[in-house]
């Protein structure tokens, strides 16, 4: 447990820098909701050029599929002598690197300052002491206002009370715990963005109005999930082709055992069922700001995808199929060639017969 809480100290520097700049973001805009989509937009646009070296990194590997199956019919059943080989071929020509997995890995590092800043603004926002926070969270506890659950990490019942209690707030203002000016607005569209769904389902369930709105969050974040893991799979390279040679495999039974689905492939169509459904679960027992950040980042993703398609992909499978037209095309012109070839040895020996006669 000494670990988990050094751990966390560690880390106060990064909170404390995304808390600053949240803050800054909100004396710009005078809303949190903007707040958090500004700064959803600053995380993800500083992620771009990882985006666009690892689609490059992608486009490499497609480049090199041919060689690849090359390398496996030379080593076949030699996995270390393929994997030795097929590391120096992605290095030779520069594929393969370490952005496609970083990048996610990095997404998933912020997701967890993220969550400090929305499930404690008092303290990043406000700037209010982590002390007088968790004396402020005593006060109430004991005045059975909050469970006794809360903590300074997630002080969000903490919020409620001192927005809701009059008496209580006049308590923590009178004892020097928080001041009028740091109550913040934490509202967007009508929405209290400290608030977490379930817990508010769970408090009124049989009365839809306290929490029917709160419900567009989790659809809009569940629907641009669905949107943007459907948007990889068809904007990857070489999705065309690995369709195409799926239904020639279907419509062929003698091809049907040919195409075995690998584990990445088996991995992935896993991911773009149960992704969705994680962020819908997590949009519900977080705060409502955290729905929001996953909305935008959703977006700007989905933003993402597009420009490196058009920018790489897309000229990279024209290329490809230009290529491939100019290597049908001189196939055309040799058999064509052979073919007349064939025709005049065939007319001449006609000829040289009918001499003979």
């Amino acid at each position: 447990m000494n670990d988990y809480y050094m751990m966390l100290g560690i880390m106060d520097p990064l909170y404390a820098l995304f808390g600053w700049l949240v803050r800054v973001l909100y004396d710009f805009f005078g809303n949190y909701g903007l707040a958090i989509i500004a700064l959803t937009i600053i995380i993800r646009g500083a992620l771009i050029p990882l985006n666009v070296s690892s689609q490059k990194s992608m486009l490499k590997m497609q480049a090199l599929s041919g060689k690849q199956a090359e390398l496996q019919r030379k080593y076949g059943d030699d996995k270390e002598k393929y994997n030795e080989a097929l590391m120096q071929l992605q290095k030779e020509n520069g594929a393969g690197g370490l952005s496609g997995c970083l990048l996610p890995v990095i997404q998933l590092f912020l997701i967890w300052p993220i969550y400090r800043i929305v499930s404690g603004p008092l303290v990043y926002l406000s700037q209010i002491s982590k002390d007088a926070v968790q004396e402020m969270i005593d006060l109430a506890s004991a005045s059975d206002l909050i469970t006794k659950t809360t903590t300074v990490v997630n002080h969000i019942g903490l919020i409620q009370a001192l927005n809701n209690n009059a008496e209580f707030f006049k308590t923590c203002v009178d004892k020097g715990l928080i001041s009028m000016s740091q109550m913040i607005d934490l509202h967007f569209l009508g929405l209290d963005l400290t608030l977490v769904p379930w817990n508010v389902i769970k408090s009124n369930l049989f009365h839809p109005g306290q929490y029917i709105g709160l419900l567009v969050f989790p659809i809009i974040v569940l629907a641009v999930n669905i949107l943007q893991m459907q948007m990889t799979k068809f904007l990857k390279p070489g999705y065309k082709e690995e369709k195409e040679a799926k239904e020639r495999a279907k419509q062929n039974p003698a091809k049907a055992g040919q195409l075995p689905e690998n584990q990445a492939e088996s991995t992935m169509k896993m991911m773009n069922w149960m992704m969705p459904l994680v962020m819908l679960y997590t949009t519900f027992i977080l705060p409502l700001a955290m729905g929001l950040y996953w909305i935008v980042g959703g977006i700007m993703s989905i933003i993402t995808q597009l420009i490196t398609y058009y920018l790489f992909t897309k000229p990279y499978e024209q290329k490809k199929a230009e290529a491939e037209l100019r290597k049908e095309q001189v196939f055309k012109r040799k058999a064509a060639l052979a073919e007349a070839g064939a025709g005049e040895e065939t007319n001449s020996r006609k000829s040289g017969k009918n001499k003979k006669k």
